[in-house]
């Protein structure tokens, strides 16, 4: 739950401002679209592994970006 500390003569568009940072910076959106489908640990690690070799070829030269 994210709790946002107002002033009564702050602008509810900068409360609206801090609120949103908040929200980005504890990446509940993230969390919430990992969670909607399951992905089986191996599909992962493949995942991660060919975007490490992805970027591995794109900083040799290989692939040009």
């Amino acid at each position: 739950m994210l709790i946002i500390d107002s002033k009564d003569c702050e602008n509810i568009d900068k409360a609206l401002k801090k609120y949103k940072k908040k929200f980005e910076k504890a990446k509940i959106l993230l969390q919430l679209r990992e969670r909607q489908s399951y992905k089986k640990p191996s599909v992962k690690r493949r995942g991660e592994v060919l975007k490490a070799i992805y970027r591995q070829q794109i900083t040799t030269g290989v692939i040009e970006a």
